[in-house]
């Protein structure tokens, strides 16, 4: 009860301050730049939630991540807690893409869409790969983009299918992909728990994929060598 009370509290104080600072300043106009309010409020959003539920978060491989280069992170989706670390830890300038569908959800829907966050309505493919191509644009910026390729989250905290989209966005962005683990947040909160536990988890970060010389037609091989890193890294399939 207590751990639904401290989720449920931790989400309407930090999502109230930093999802109104951004919409506020989307507002006035003020302009993104890295390290500006729109980085900021992700940022301390995420490491507000992880502090409130009481989680800690160790990284590992942070040494192979360079915050003035964009890539696109491929990480495992296990947990709500996996975007929370993401954002608290990941350097530089870095946006999510996430299912249009999360628009709905009041004042946290809005200020993804003015923080430059990258929704994708799956059903519709030609719209899809439209935001893609969009998203590719964002990322030559400087921006980094984070995907989860399996789609959603795993019910059992094992590996699942990946889309072949996410690696299109890579290839057409011409940046590496980078793997990501995102080891424990199962067992600390799965699909469907609004009772995180406390505990650590751990966030792996792999080597760096090049894309650069790829075409459309080898997104498919690009995924597979992506999910190959992430079950040697300790991902369970």
């Amino acid at each position: 009860m207590m751990a639904t009370v401290r989720y449920l509290l931790s989400f309407v104080i930090h999502m109230g301050w930093w999802g109104s600072r951004v919409v506020i300043a989307a507002i006035f106009g003020v302009r993104h730049r890295p390290g500006g309010i729109y980085d900021r409020a992700g940022r301390r959003w995420g490491r507000g939630m992880l502090r409130g539920c009481r989680i800690g978060v160790r990284v590992e491989g942070r040494d192979r991540l360079d915050p003035a280069v964009p890539v696109v992170y491929i990480a495992n989706h296990a947990s709500e807690i996996d975007i929370w670390a993401l954002l608290a830890e990941l350097p530089g300038t870095v946006r999510f893409v996430y299912k249009k569908g999360m628009d709905w959800i009041p004042l946290m829907g809005l200020a993804m869409r003015k923080a430059k966050h990258i929704p994708i309505k799956r059903q519709a493919k030609s719209l899809a790969f439209s935001a893609y191509n969009d998203a590719a644009k964002l990322i030559r910026s400087g921006v980094s983009a984070v995907v989860f390729a399996e789609g959603t989250r795993s019910r059992n905290g094992r590996l699942q299918p990946f889309k072949k989209g996410p690696f299109v966005l890579a290839i057409a962005a011409r940046v590496p992909v980078i793997p990501v683990l995102c080891e424990g947040t199962f067992e600390l909160m799965p699909k469907g728990s609004w009772s995180p536990k406390p505990g650590t988890i751990t966030l792996r970060i792999g080597e760096p994929i090049p894309t650069e010389g790829l075409n459309y037609e080898e997104r498919g091989s690009l995924a597979d060598r992506t999910r190959v890193e992430l079950v040697r890294m300790g991902a369970r399939e």
